[in-house]
């Protein structure tokens, strides 16, 4: 699936969405990029696909400011493996972190456990 806006900014689409192979350019993954990008390669200011980049990022293997995916690499990031300034995930490495595996120098890998233990009246 192809598509993209006739309206652009700056010199990109202001949404391309590309989806699955394209047989006709003999393309084997949908390479999408605008300001709002949704393929299974996207790059765009607001990017959904299975690798993703973009200031708002949201995918499988997602890199941007504010990420989001199975791996997030970015200044805000959120997923299973999750690479940031600030990161929470089941791995999360950076400098403030949350996550099962928190590696960073500040963080709260117990910090579920720690609230219940203070907010239990005995």
């Amino acid at each position: 699936m192809r598509y993209q806006s006739k309206t652009n900014i700056l010199g990109w689409p202001f949404v391309s969405i590309a989806l699955g192979p394209n047989h006709e350019k003999k393309e084997n993954k949908g390479i999408a990029k605008g300001i709002i990008a949704i393929g299974d390669i996207s790059l765009g200011l607001i990017s959904f696909g299975w690798i993703s980049f973009g200031l708002f990022s949201f995918g499988g293997v997602s890199l941007g400011a504010v990420s989001t995916g199975g791996l997030a690499i970015g200044i805000f990031s959120m997923g299973g493996v999750a690479i940031g300034l600030a990161a929470v995930g089941g791995v999360a490495i950076g400098h403030n972190v949350v996550g099962g595996l928190a590696i960073g120098i500040q963080f709260f890998a117990d910090a579920q456990i720690n609230l219940i233990e203070f907010f239990t009246i005995e």
